[in-house]
C-alpha cells in the first residue's frame, strides 16, 4: 500500500514537498481552507478549517503529517489561531484516531530565537524571543514535542526561491545593507526546504529515525551586506543607497546546520550564491547581454 501524505496548510513549500513525494509513488493530500487554491498542482487538495472540528474529522488517516500552514497577516490573533491553536487542534484530531500517522511535522521558524550578537546558534541553543511571532512559535514547539504522537520540528531560516525575491528588488533599486555593523543573515532556498521535509519524512518511512528538532539552513551564514553586495555584482548595478532596518528588527546570529548534515542531507543549494543565481537566471533579472 501506497505511504500517505497529508500536507496541512499547502502552499509553496508544500507543494513542492507533496511533487516529490508524488514523484516518488506516495499518496500526497494537501490541505488548505480553499482546495481551488491548489488548482494545477497535480496534488490531491482537500478544503479545511483548522479551527472547525467537523472540517478535521473529516480529513483522511495519514501516516505522515507535514504542518506547514502560515499566519494570512502579520498580526498576533493570526498567528496564534495559525500556530499554537490550528497545530493543537490537529493534534487533537489524529492523536483519537484509531490509526493515528506515524510522525508529525512541524515547520518552525528561527525567528524562535533572540540572539543579535553574531552568536552561533544551534538546536540546543536557548530560545528566548520576544517579540509575539517567536513566542508563539515556541508555544507551537511545545505543543508538538509534548504529545504523545512521534514528532519533530523543523526551523527554517530565511526562505528565498522563485517568487520569494524581496531582497533582489532592493538590490536591484541601489539600496543595500551596512557593511558595519555586521548582520549575520541565514537562507535556505525553498527547494532545500522540500528537500530537508522528504529526506527527514524518507527516514522515518525507512526507520533510520529522526531527531525532535532540526535546524534547517544554508550551510553559509553570511553578512547581509555581504549577500546584497554579490547580488548588486551579479545585477551590475551600484548602490546608491544604505538601509536601516528598525532596531527591534536587527537580529544577528549564524545558525548551524551540523546536525541535519549529520543525518545525510545534501543541499542543493549549500549557498546563497548558487540558490540566488538560479532566482536571477530563471526570474529574468540578469542584465541583456550586449
Amino acid at each position: 500500500m501506497k505511504t500517505t501524505t497529508l500536507i496541512l496548510g499547502c502552499g509553496d513549500i508544500g507543494t513542492a514537498l507533496g511533487q516529490r513525494l508524488q514523484a516518488q509513488g506516495q499518496r500526497v493530500i494537501g490541505v488548505r481552507r480553499s482546495a481551488e487554491s491548489l488548482r494545477g498542482t497535480g496534488l490531491e487538495a482537500v478544503a479545511a478549517d483548522f479551527s472547525d472540528p467537523a472540517s478535521l474529522a473529516a480529513l483522511p488517516d495519514a501516516d505522515i503529517l507535514v504542518y506547514v500552514a502560515s499566519a494570512d497577516r502579520f498580526e498576533e490573533a493570526a498567528y496564534r489561531a495559525a500556530y499554537p491553536e490550528g497545530l493543537a487542534a490537529i493534534l487533537a484530531e489524529f492523536g483519537a484516531r484509531e490509526q493515528p500517522p506515524r510522525h508529525v511535522f512541524f515547520v518552525s521558524s528561527t525567528s524562535v530565537y533572540a540572539q543579535r550578537d553574531g552568536e552561533t546558534v544551534d538546536e540546543a541553543s536557548p530560545t528566548e524571543p520576544t517579540g509575539f511571532s517567536g513566542q508563539l512559535m515556541c508555544e507551537a514547539e511545545r505543543a508538538l514535542l509534548d504529545h504523545a504522537l512521534p514528532g519533530s520540528v523543523v526551523r527554517f531560516s530565511g526562505i528565498y526561491g522563485p517568487g520569494r525575491d524581496r531582497l533582489i528588488r532592493q538590490v536591484g533599486e541601489g539600496r543595500i545593507a551596512p557593511p558595519s555593523p555586521a548582520m549575520y543573515t541565514n537562507r535556505i532556498h525553498r527547494d532545500d526546504c522540500a528537500g530537508v521535509l522528504a529526506h527527514l519524512i524518507g527516514r522515518v518511512l525507512e526507520g533510520a529515525g529522526v531527531e525532535e528538532l532540526y535546524l534547517a539552513t544554508d550551510c553559509e551564514p553570511a553578512p547581509l551586506h555581504d549577500v546584497m553586495a554579490w547580488l548588486a555584482k551579479q545585477l551590475k548595478v551600484e548602490a546608491t543607497a544604505t538601509i536601516q532596518s528598525p532596531l527591534r528588527r536587527r537580529a544577528s546570529k549564524r545558525c548551524s546546520n551540523a546536525r541535519l548534515l549529520e543525518s545525510g542531507y545534501q543541499f542543493h543549494y549549500p549557498s546563497f550564491r548558487e540558490g540566488y543565481a538560479q532566482v536571477l537566471r530563471e526570474g529574468g533579472f540578469l542584465p541583456e547581454k550586449a
